[in-house]
């Protein structure tokens, strides 16, 4: 049983290795930002299940501020966010175990057990502008540069 818990540690340890990178949409996760209209834009996050939620939130808003650098423009708001986390139950096989001992057989069973998987994602609706020199900023607005200066430093990117 102690072997056992051993492994199932040990395998989650090597497994956390294994989350959401930075990176293009893909079958793992990843982000992408697609045009709605010519300033607003749909940002799109989603994680596997070795993927912390707050990394998911970190995506969004990277993305969001590369994508407002990108358009030419210093700002930005978000209009409007959608949790798309996804959650799936598995179960693992239970185990039996049978032993001889002369003509009398033992047996033991471990039963299987229940686990949830929990697939963060996020989806924000955003609006990218440069305000005029006059102009009052919303109290929601994030200015790109300083997003991005905050947030590239510590997210998770492909080896390449």
């Amino acid at each position: 049983m102690l072997t056992r818990l051993f492994a199932v540690l040990g395998t989650a340890a090597v497994l956390c290795a294994c989350s959401t990178t930075y990176s293009d949409m893909g079958l793992a996760g990843g982000v992408s930002a697609s045009p709605v209209t010519s300033d607003v834009y749909r940002i799109s996050s989603r994680g596997n299940g070795f993927t912390d939620a707050t990394t998911i939130q970190d995506y969004s808003l990277l993305k969001a501020a590369e994508t407002t650098l990108s358009a030419g423009k210093t700002h930005f708001i978000i209009l409007s966010g959608n949790d798309t986390t996804r959650v799936s139950t598995q179960r693992t096989a239970g185990t039996m175990y049978t032993n001889f001992y002369g003509n009398t057989a033992y047996s033991t069973y471990s039963p299987g057990y229940s686990y949830n998987i929990v697939k963060p994602g996020e989806d924000l609706m955003i609006r990218v502008f440069t305000p005029g020199p006059r102009e009052q900023l919303p109290v929601s607005a994030f200015r790109a540069q300083e997003v991005f200066d905050s947030i590239n430093p510590r997210v998770q990117r492909p080896k390449s």
